[in-house]
């Protein structure tokens, strides 16, 4: 696809052509809830979010923060790219390995690290945590 989109002559046409466009929060969220065979109530609870606000997050009525967006993304099994698209869809900054809480959360996720264990590691190393 790369070398298609380098030898059009707009990129408008290649976004046309193959039908990209910008994926809001909720539409991602459900897409990956499909691509991984998960229940959204299953993930919401392993979130640790609200059930309300969690149901709400997954039909777009409701903007939740970077850290809950985080959340959904471990509960979901996601990896780097995944998370960071996660981030990029809500509107929130993607993980960035020069902040050191962030570098922590990368570590985690690279190493297949579930939320509570990467809330230890935040804990242990006296960062914030994603649960509250």
């Amino acid at each position: 696809m790369l070398h298609e989109l380098l030898t059009v002559s707009s990129p408008i046409e290649f976004t046309e052509a193959h039908n990209i466009g910008h994926r809001t929060l909720s539409e991602y969220l459900n897409q990956l809830l499909a691509e991984k065979g998960l229940r959204r109530a299953d993930v919401v609870r392993e979130a640790g979010i609200n059930e309300t606000f969690g149901y709400q997050i997954f039909k777009g009525q409701r903007n939740p923060t970077r850290d809950k967006v985080l959340q959904l993304a471990f509960a979901l099994g996601c990896d780097l790219v995944e998370t960071n698209r996660l981030l990029r869809a809500a509107g929130a900054n993607e993980l960035y390995c020069k902040d050191r809480r962030d570098a922590i959360i990368l570590f985690c996720i690279d190493r297949g690290m579930g939320l509570t264990r990467t809330d230890e590691e935040l804990y242990r190393f006296g960062e914030e945590t994603l649960v509250s």
